[in-house]
């Protein structure tokens, strides 16, 4: 059974940092490309960051000078770091999976997600 746990998300001031966490279960990450998506109140789930393997990063380009994503085949895990944080990054962060994705910011192509980590960040 495939399992994605999100975690790292909290409470925090704008300017502040946090790092995002993914760690999967049930599957050999080393074949799947890793998504990391987030939804605000009443938004639609939006594209942040992709990482495949071999490693190839996409970025929204909304936070691509904030935001860096990576990952550790040998720790089954993935990673979302965010920087500069503000309001508007407020959101439920999902972590996503996917094999033989051709359109990285595409919900559509990743098969697994996880229950998302709440990010709230105050003026």
């Amino acid at each position: 059974q495939v399992r994605l746990v999100e975690s790292g998300g909290g409470l925090v001031q704008a300017g502040d940092s946090l790092k995002l966490s993914c760690e999967a279960s049930g599957l050999i990450v080393d074949r799947y490309t890793f998504g990391w998506f987030r939804q605000a109140p009443g938004k639609e789930r939006e594209f942040v960051s992709a990482i495949s393997s071999p490693t190839n990063i996409y970025t929204a380009d909304s936070v691509k000078d904030r935001f860096t994503c990576s990952r550790d085949n040998a720790r089954n895990t993935a990673y979302l770091q965010l920087t500069s944080l503000g309001p508007d990054d407020t959101a439920v962060y999902y972590c996503a999976v996917g094999e033989n994705i051709g359109i990285p910011f595409s919900r559509n192509e990743y098969s697994y997600w996880g229950q998302g980590t709440q990010v709230t960040v105050s003026s």
